[in-house]
């Protein structure tokens, strides 16, 4: 019956988070936000992979840390990204684009991720099933309000259902496996006549978590490319105004390695200390691998027993810059008029070029009895770059929260107060 208004509750929620990713460009690697925007990985840093400390982590992530969770879990998680975008061109090497400089208009984000989990151990199997909505990729870009950008404008969302398992193959092994069914919206980043092109496409992760004692834990996942392809997508306008027909776009999410560590015995066990290092296959991923090259991100986190109920958390990420120094040929399956130009137009308008940020944030366990609270917010520094006649700059923050409720065996911490509450 717990489990049956949880689903119902997700389902609920689903229909209201489903419009509000919006046009998403924030502390992104690339175009992929990873762990950073959960209730207490975006705390810290994103770190999660080794020992994740909240559930849609644990769905979005290395599945195999589901295994950890017990009983009926359900988490509801929000959070607000702007961010800061500047773009500029000299003009007369990108047809029907003037010299110009500008700051992006687009909006701020509200984004959601949710999920419920149940423990299947009582009927002797050693697994703990969940599922997820999930934001997991986005870029938003608008400079439509100056005339001599000619409508530039780059819009991309994607937004995942995530059923997921993890399963303990001995007392110190754990495996897991996830499916995501991902849902996506593209425009641009092209000049030329476009509209927004929607598909869908399956993305799938492997993961295994071992712990070395009983404070220490390695991991390892493993997650594939989720191939894009949006039908009559652009009709690009050529040199003399004239307008190409309609081209279908292919985009590829990247495949991640990732590999994890994590030790909560420091200060008496109070102290937990993670990092995680993805490397993001960039190269072999459609559209992006014209602009990107493969990256390394280092994702670190500590989270603080300040007493039983209340932890502190910080973090700090380090990812490299991704731009490709001479981009050439195709982007997405088709040829842009202006070539080179034209794709480092298309780099500044999507700048992967942040290496630094910073979070923070605190959780209180049992506000109410099985209930949690988890507040993060976070920061990406300002970073500019030139490419060719084009440059972009983008620095973001976000600031979120979100509520975990624990039934049965997982809501094992509760205070002594009337159960009529």
């Amino acid at each position: 019956m717990k489990l049956r208004r949880c689903c119902a509750m997700l389902l609920v929620i689903a229909a209201t988070h489903t419009g509000s990713m919006r046009e998403v460009r924030a502390q992104a690697f690339g175009v992929e936000l990873h762990n950073s925007l959960m209730p207490v990985s975006g705390a810290m840093g994103g770190a999660s992979l080794a020992n994740a400390q909240d559930l849609p982590s644990a769905i979005n992530g290395n599945p195999a840390n589901l295994a950890r969770f017990r009983g009926t879990q359900f988490c509801n998680a929000g959070a607000w990204v702007e961010p800061t975008i500047n773009i500029s061109n000299n003009g007369g090497v990108v047809p029907g684009v003037d010299q110009y400089r500008a700051k992006s208009e687009a909006q701020g984000s509200a984004l959601g991720n949710i999920a419920v989990s149940q423990d299947v151990r009582a009927l002797g199997l050693p697994m703990t099933f969940g599922v997820g909505l999930i934001a997991s990729s986005g870029a938003g870009v608008s400079a439509r309000d100056v005339p001599a950008s000619n409508g530039t404008s780059a819009l991309l969302n994607v937004l995942e259902i995530a059923p997921a398992v993890g399963v303990d193959l001995t007392d110190n092994v754990a495996v897991g496996a996830n499916l995501m069914l991902g849902n996506s919206t593209f425009d641009g980043p092209f000049v030329g006549i476009g509209a927004a092109a929607y598909d869908y496409a399956l993305r799938a992760a492997f993961g295994v978590t071992y712990d070395m004692t009983c404070y220490s834990q390695i991991a390892a996942y493993y997650q594939t490319k989720q191939s894009f392809r949006y039908e009559d997508a652009i009709r690009l306008e050529l040199a003399g105004g004239a307008f190409s027909s309609a081209f279908d776009v292919s985009l590829d999410l990247p495949s991640n390695f990732g590999i994890g560590y994590a030790n909560e015995r420091l200060m008496n066990g109070r102290l937990l200390l993670a990092v995680d290092l993805l490397y993001k296959q960039w190269s072999e991923a459609s559209l992006f691998r014209s602009i990107y090259s493969d990256q390394w991100v280092v994702q670190t986190g500590l989270q603080y027993k300040l007493n039983r109920r209340v932890r502190l958390r910080l973090g700090y990420a380090y990812a490299e810059n991704a731009m490709l120094a001479n981009p050439q040929g195709r982007i997405g399956g088709i040829v842009l008029p202006g070539t080179t130009a034209a794709l480092q137009y298309v780099q500044a308008l999507l700048p992967a070029i942040n290496n630094h940020r910073i979070s923070g944030g605190f959780g209180v366990r049992d506000v109410l009895p099985g209930v949690d609270f988890d507040f993060f917010g976070g920061g990406m520094f300002d970073q500019f770059q030139r490419f060719g006649a084009s440059a972009g700059s983008i620095e973001s923050y976000w600031v979120g929260m979100g509520l975990t409720w624990r039934f049965g065996r997982g809501s094992c911490c509760r205070l002594p107060v009337p159960d009529h509450w």
